[in-house]
């Protein structure tokens, strides 16, 4: 799932293996740069939302990453300005009683996209190999099957023309420490991190070579995905956006004329009040009302033959 090749040993501590020699997790991007791309990334998005449709491209969008990596706000940020009548998102926990009955794959393959669709996946089925193995909840027998059914599964889903994008949301263990202190202060934010985050945390070394022995076994080159340096937002959202160098999915992502964002028209503001006029004959703000004046008249037409006030003084 990463855009880079691993090849060093699972033993090696992650800082040092090749396939990370090239994340700087200190890139930073300026607050004015990131708001002036932004809107022109989601205009971009959108084109290639309505692309896809148009040529009835399912699309699966998997993000991975660290708890507290920021996996919610970027799929927050890439949604924003599309067409919610088009993509489906699909958060992923571990498998419920009835699920772990069936294949452990059978309830990803609901969640398949139809043509033209697009599926973002909040966790994935990368937590067969990942939580599922680190936390000891199944055998080392079905961790270690569950490689070869990941490729086959990407692999189906390539060769009936599903293209597949994954990232994975890395960050140093210091930050994910200061990032869960942060949320904690936070009192309307503090029920997101649980205990079972920080028995996660404790063990990151654990969670590093998992996942880099994940990046080395499931990522053959026709289904790469992009390693995020998910430090800065700013660089996160930036990166998200990088082109795909897969050449048969260029003509989706070919230039074209970029059109200044417009805030859709807002509707007048209006409030409810009486109606001035009733149709029972009668004027000023309670017209009509029979709760604020028991001897008003019931809404309605007049019957015939009831004359107004001021004809019954003729």
């Amino acid at each position: 799932m990463g855009g880079r090749r691993c090849r060093g040993a699972v033993s090696h501590r992650i800082d040092e293996d090749p396939c990370w020699k090239n994340i700087n997790l200190k890139r930073k991007l300026s607050r004015e740069d990131y708001k002036l791309a932004l809107p022109s990334i989601q205009q971009r998005l959108y084109d290639l939302e309505k692309a896809c449709w148009g040529h009835r491209v399912a699309t699966v969008i998997v993000f991975e990453g660290w708890d507290a990596s920021g996996k919610g706000t970027a799929i927050a940020a890439l949604t924003q300005r599309l067409d919610p009548r088009g993509f489906k998102l699909h958060p992923i926990a571990a498998p419920r009683t009835y699920e772990q009955q069936r294949p452990w794959l059978w309830r990803f393959w609901l969640k398949v996209p139809d043509r033209g669709e697009m599926v973002i996946f909040d966790r994935s089925w990368y937590l067969r190999v990942l939580d599922e193995r680190v936390e000891g909840a199944i055998p080392e027998k079905a961790w270690r099957d569950a490689y070869r059914d990941i490729v086959e599964f990407e692999r189906t889903l390539a060769d009936d023309g599903v293209a597949i994008v994954k990232f994975f949301l890395h960050i140093s263990r210091k930050e994910q420490k200061e990032r869960f202190r942060a949320i904690e202060a936070d009192p309307l934010e503090a029920w997101r991190v649980t205990t079972a985050d920080w028995a996660r945390y404790k063990k990151y070394d654990q969670y590093l070579a998992a996942t880099e022995e994940m990046l080395e076994l499931t990522n053959p080159n026709s289904r790469r995905g992009t390693i995020v340096e998910a430090t800065s937002k700013m660089v996160r959202a930036q990166k998200r956006s990088s082109k795909p160098s897969s050449p048969s999915w260029r003509s989706a992502w070919a230039p074209t004329r970029r059109r200044a964002w417009k805030s859709p028209p807002r509707w007048p503001r209006t409030r409810i009040c009486a109606r001035p006029w009733s149709r029972s004959g009668e004027r000023g703000p309670n017209a009509g009302n029979t709760r604020s004046d028991p001897k008003a008249r019931p809404r309605g037409l007049r019957p015939r033959g009831d004359r107004a006030p001021d004809q019954l003084r003729e």
